[in-house]
């Protein structure tokens, strides 16, 4: 039997453990990937600190990692539109095809879905097995470590072209890679000022280097009001909210324009009091967001990086494999943006 190298959640505990495992075989309709670089998202931290969240959704021992990029080694024999040798990436969640809103277009919200590295073994390894339907083709300008963290970057074009940029003010309350890489898609999308704000000054200076008008640090007494008048502006038209932070989306929806939009990422606890009045009265739009649009987000994802959008800054940190100790030990201190495994 043949066997490969994996980053596996083999006990409930702390940590990640390097083993050696068999290398999967394609069903009919999969593929086999070869990985040549994976990212580390933030899941796969949540999942090496089980946390509770954790312990509640993983079944041990998995192979973790979703987030990837690399060549077909195999394919199955009903696999019709790629083959060994293609270069590319996947999306991550494995959608039924047959409930109801799979059946109408919208994969993204399947009833049913399965989540790779989650739910089943998972891109921490040398090799993947995933459905064709879910093989990314990349075009030959997207760069390799690009193409590893285009499961992010979608997390971050969904929420960010949600409503109309164009002209527009926003406001982006968390600015971890995806908060500072919706920064650079607000800014290539055409919005007018952009303000970041978050509790790291490391990832502020990220959320800068992406495209950022002003930066604000609630940390250190800066508020986004001053930020509104500093720009002479009447209130946000947009709001991304990629925190989670109660206090952030409260002091988003008060320096939102009457008739504005929120799109949601960021996962709020169920036990605060929420602004309803001021949503209301100002007539806002709330939208929650989840994963990417299947297909339309990877569409744009690639035009976009076609099209000359930056995301270099976002990618902080880069070890081989052997290493991804480092890797997660970089990830739990915060002061990094993506971290890329090699495993040539």
């Amino acid at each position: 039997m043949k066997t490969m190298k994996a980053l596996v959640k083999a006990r409930p505990e702390k940590g990640l453990w390097m083993q050696e495992v068999p290398v999967p075989e394609p069903g009919i309709n999969d593929v086999i990937v070869k990985v040549k670089k994976s990212a580390i998202c933030g899941t796969d931290l949540h999942i090496y600190e089980w946390d509770p969240w954790a312990q509640k959704t993983i079944k041990t021992p998995m192979i973790i990692g979703h987030e990837y990029m690399g060549y077909i080694d195999k394919v199955g024999a009903g696999v019709k539109n790629v083959r060994p040798g293609d270069r590319v990436t996947g999306e991550g969640h494995l959608a039924c095809g047959h409930c109801r809103n799979c059946r109408r277009g919208k994969e993204h919200v399947c009833e049913n879905t399965i989540g790779i590295g989650v739910n089943t073994d998972g891109s921490f390894a040398e090799y993947v097995r995933i459905p064709e339907m879910n093989v990314i083709p990349l075009d030959h300008r997207i760069p390799d470590e690009w193409a590893a963290i285009m499961d992010p970057f979608g997390n971050a074009t969904h929420t960010a072209l949600s409503f109309p940029l164009l002209g527009e003010d926003v406001l982006i309350t968390g600015s971890g890679l995806i908060g500072s890489m919706a920064v650079a898609i607000a800014k290539f999308a055409g919005a007018r000022f952009i303000v970041a704000s978050d509790l790291s000054d490391y990832r502020l200076e990220i959320a800068k280097k992406m495209g950022a008008t002003i930066t604000v640090n609630p940390s250190k007494g800066e508020k986004i009001a001053d930020a509104v008048k500093k720009l002479h502006m009447r209130g946000f038209d947009v709001g991304l909210e990629m925190s989670g932070s109660p206090k952030a989306f409260t002091e988003m929806i008060s320096n939102m324009y009457n008739g504005s939009s929120i799109s949601l990422l960021g996962i709020l606890p169920s036990n605060f009091e929420v602004p309803w009045s001021d949503i209301i009265f100002k007539a806002i739009t709330l939208k929650g967001i989840y994963g990417r649009e299947m297909w339309e987000t990877w569409y744009k994802m690639e035009q976009m990086i076609i099209g000359g959008i930056n995301l270099e800054p976002v990618i902080t940190h880069r070890f081989h494999i052997d290493d991804f100790q480092k890797g997660f030990d970089a990830m739990e201190e915060g002061n990094c943006g993506k971290v890329i495994l090699n495993w040539e």
